[in-house]
């Protein structure tokens, strides 16, 4: 049986929006694409790279795989740590609005989520693994299908832009089970979801 992990990347104030470029995705006017770029690093490519090669399929949703599918298909060097992935993989798109993917193999999902990404991780052989796809993470989150988080944090502040963990996201607590520090401050944590948070308050001085 696979594991389902979700690989994200956020800036300091937690947005995730546009990453990779100024036209990656411009929703509510946002003008600020691109702001990973550039802190990538020789670190950050080395951890990249091992991340892909656990891979056994890819879950995403509908904007990420647009995305993808304009890109990854152009890099055919079946060498390469990223495309030969992405390009032999089995690849889910979770949507009510994908008809006829042309980036194969690709199989779109629309039913039951729970039910399908269930099935999903039982016969992937390795990572079923989630990039990007907010809204898709933040269901999956939801309905605890996650078993792992790669939580990338560029040490910028944006102060505009959609956020991974915003209003509504359901309360978790994680264990850090590992991670590094890039050269150009990037943040690479792993985490596994914990359950709910704990809560508790601070004893204040019997002479406060």
């Amino acid at each position: 049986m696979g594991r389902l992990v979700v690989t994200a990347f956020v800036s300091l104030d937690g947005v995730h929006q546009g990453p990779g470029g100024p036209d990656e995705d411009t929703r509510d006017g946002f003008r600020q694409g691109g702001w990973t770029v550039p802190f990538v690093d020789e670190t950050f490519g080395a951890f990249a790279a091992e991340n892909f090669t656990r891979a056994g399929a890819f879950l995403l949703g509908r904007r990420t795989y647009d995305i993808f599918a304009a890109y990854w298909p152009r890099v055919t060097d079946p060498g390469h740590p990223i495309a030969g992935p992405l390009n032999r993989l089995p690849k889910y798109v979770a949507s009510h609005t994908l008809t006829d993917p042309g980036w194969s193999p690709t199989t779109v999902i629309s039913d039951d989520l729970a039910d399908e990404v269930t099935a999903l991780k039982e016969r992937t052989d390795g990572e079923l693994q989630v990039h990007g796809s907010a809204a898709l993470a933040r269901s999956l989150f939801a309905q605890d299908l996650v078993d792992a988080l790669h939580l990338v944090t560029f040490p910028v502040v944006l102060g505009a832009g959609r956020r991974l963990f915003g209003e509504g996201f359901l309360p978790t607590a994680f264990r850090r089970t590992g991670g590094t520090l890039t050269d150009t401050g990037v943040s690479l944590q792993t985490y596994a979801p914990a359950g709910r948070p704990e809560y508790g308050a601070f004893d204040l001085p019997e002479d406060a």
